[in-house]
């Protein structure tokens, strides 16, 4: 279940070789594309609340929740809920951005904005999202009854041809950041770019590279 249901879904019937695979997210539109990209087979996507699980109870061998936990009023629940439909023994595994610390490209746009307007700084994915580090993902999953928590860091390196690559993404209007960008003056719009291309790591050739850091964490149902 989650962002990038399709891709996800992919991954694990390349990796894994499951007997099947189900997706699921709250987005008919997103369940529309990832049907798309895997037309009926081995994978079935369907349209539900990660908060209440359209399955019956350990219906799963594994369930994987994909940089969705944090987006969910209720993140226990979520955990609660994979864990119910996975089987005994079954594994059932998360993973979100580190917001807060080595996603890079939104921690410094986030620092920037503060910079330049502290009254929007609440927005900053890192404040919002408090289960987005190893400490609180493995507390939601060992408060949710699961044995053999463990966490860790997934690095990916994001290299940006020069700051406009970098920068262009936040002039799309979909998200928190490129929100936050459409809603200023030219002014303010021009004062935030400077404040960010001022504290990024610029090469010599004007390229930008920067760390995308997930927390996954895993556990197991033992019963």
């Amino acid at each position: 279940m989650g962002s990038g249901t399709g891709a996800l879904a992919a991954t694990v019937l390349d990796l894994a070789s499951p007997s099947a695979v189900v997706g699921i997210d709250p987005s008919p539109a997103f369940v529309a594309h990832a049907r798309a990209q895997l037309p009926a087979g081995r994978a079935r996507f369907t349209v539900g609340d990660a908060q209440s699980l359209p399955f019956a109870e350990a219906t799963f061998d594994a369930c994987i929740s994909g940089l969705v936990l944090n987006f969910l009023k209720r993140p226990e629940q979520g955990v609660a809920e994979m864990r119910r439909v996975a089987r005994p023994g079954g594994t059932i595994a998360a993973y979100v951005w580190d917001y807060a610390g080595e996603m890079q490209l939104l921690r410094s746009f986030w620092e920037a904005v503060e910079a330049v307007g502290p009254v929007a700084s609440e927005l900053g994915e890192g404040r919002r999202f408090p289960i987005a580090n190893p400490d609180a993902l493995g507390r939601a999953f060992t408060e949710a009854a699961l044995e053999k928590v463990e966490t860790r860091p997934i690095d990916i390196p994001t290299v940006f041809r020069d700051f406009d690559d970098l920068w262009s993404p936040f002039l799309g209007g979909q998200g928190p950041g490129p929100a936050y960008v459409a809603a200023l003056s030219d002014e303010r719009r021009e004062e935030l770019r400077d404040r960010l291309r001022q504290s990024l790591p610029v090469a010599a050739d004007g390229r930008i590279s920067l760390i995308a850091r997930a927390w996954a964490v895993r556990g197991r149902r033992e019963a």
